[in-house]
């Protein structure tokens, strides 16, 4: 039986979601609480397939892992062995890297295969690695399969980053607070979500400072032991519904949605023709006339416009009025779902590393597949708006990083629903 969602276009979309943890603050979490003793809690976690493969990681490592309501418990108390990662689980996400510092500091040693996840273009793991034979590790290919030791530990260094990446940044912040001495990260990504990691670290008793800025101090320390953290919101799925209302029409409020984190994809929904509204952690986003084109815009590092909202944005600029490009800075092929695009009747063109736009009046249900996590939720939100009825296929890319996409968009008014054939 095959899987998929089955939208209806042309519903405006209106009623209030509060947003769940950020995927991408939860899955370095889950690997950081595998430094802990005892006990760790993560509040508000959503139930994402990543998360299960996560979990799938720290169970092979000797966790307990357990799920008390919306809180996910990890003990990591008998945590430890060979630190094998499971092909499966590592193969199946690109944040099973994550595990190389923790289960180097808690097993001597990690073994494993090349990360998988999306198909997004290089995403090569050099800064992380080379970060880690800095503090002392020892690296070792064989084929596909990957072999890291630290024979004396890992000791504090003063390293610079050739870029600020976001997973690197954490990898080398994980293997930083148990080294031996002071570690100083110069050029370090700047996201919310790796100070998310520090502020988890720092309540498990980890000596950080400066994260969320290009320059962090980290003092090593004895041990950490475990802690009760709720995750940051997810922005990017506070950037989808966002998205989602420009493409259908409607008025949608964002709960537990700082401002600052939407600031960058909301500015550019509304050069469109949306309107934002803020206070507090609440964001309402609206669209009551027709769209129209922005010109050019390029995604970067925080604080600029991300990379991971790029594709939701450019769905709904495929009915603004006049031109439209969409640059991703970071990753060579983030536009695969410009095939579906087409298929709705939008006139989307990759040129490069930029999706280039033409807006159309109306856009017709087709099938679609989606090909990697975020495209596919781009389908959706073209689909929203599209004349008639579009099925959209390759659903266990989207539920990596969204636990109900189709019932949160019926919550709103939409007609979508998940079908078998």
């Amino acid at each position: 039986m095959t899987e998929y969602m089955l939208i209806q276009g042309g519903r405006r979309l209106s009623g209030t979601v509060r947003l769940p943890a950020a995927k991408n603050s939860v899955l370095p979490l889950l690997a950081a609480s595998l430094l802990c003793e005892g006990e760790s809690t993560l509040s508000q976690v959503p139930r994402l397939s990543d998360v299960e493969q996560s979990t799938a990681i720290l169970t092979a490592l000797g966790c307990r892992c357990q799920w008390r309501g919306r809180g996910l418990v990890v003990d990591a108390a008998g945590a430890g062995g060979s630190g094998a990662l499971p092909e499966g689980p590592v193969r199946a996400m690109r944040s099973s890297v994550f595990y190389l510092a923790p289960a180097l500091h808690r097993c001597g040693r990690v073994s494993m295969p090349m990360p998988g996840g999306c198909k997004l273009g290089p995403r090569p793991i050099d800064i992380h690695l080379d970060g880690l034979v800095k503090m002392g590790a020892k690296v070792q290919w064989q084929g596909e399969s990957l072999t890291v030791t630290a024979p004396q530990g890992l000791s504090g260094v003063d390293y610079s980053l050739r870029l600020p990446s976001v997973g690197a940044t954490e990898t080398l912040l994980m293997a930083a607070v148990l080294a031996k001495g002071e570690t100083v990260l110069r050029g370090a990504a700047a996201e919310p979500e790796i100070a998310d990691l520090a502020a988890f670290l720092s309540a498990c008793g980890a000596d950080i400072q400066g994260a969320g800025t290009p320059l962090v101090r980290i003092r090593g320390v004895q041990g950490l032991h475990g802690t009760l953290h709720t995750p940051i919101p997810d922005r990017i799925v506070a950037a989808t519904l966002a998205a989602a209302v420009a493409s259908a029409g409607g008025r949608v409020k964002l709960l537990g949605c700082p401002w600052e984190p939407l600031a960058p994809t909301m500015e550019i929904l509304c050069r469109a023709g949306c309107t934002a509204e803020h206070g507090g952690n609440t964001v309402t986003v609206s669209r009551e006339g027709p769209l129209k084109g922005v010109g050019r815009v390029y995604t970067g590092v925080y604080p600029a416009f991300s990379t991971d909202a790029a594709p939701m944005v450019a769905a709904a600029l495929l009915t603004a009025a006049g031109r439209s490009a969409v640059e991703d800075t970071v990753f060579e092929n983030r536009f695969a779902c410009a095939e579906g695009f087409s298929a709705l009747g939008g006139k989307a063109v990759r040129c490069g590393r930029a999706l280039e736009i033409e807006g159309v009046k109306r856009l017709s249900g087709a099938d679609l597949t989606a090909r990697d996590l975020r495209g596919g939720a781009a389908l959706a939100v073209a689909a929203l708006a599209a004349e008639g009825e579009s099925r959209l296929f390759g659903l266990e890319h989207i539920r990596r990083g969204y636990g109900d996409l189709a019932g949160t968009l019926r919550s709103l008014g939409a007609d979508a629903v998940c079908r078998r054939q």
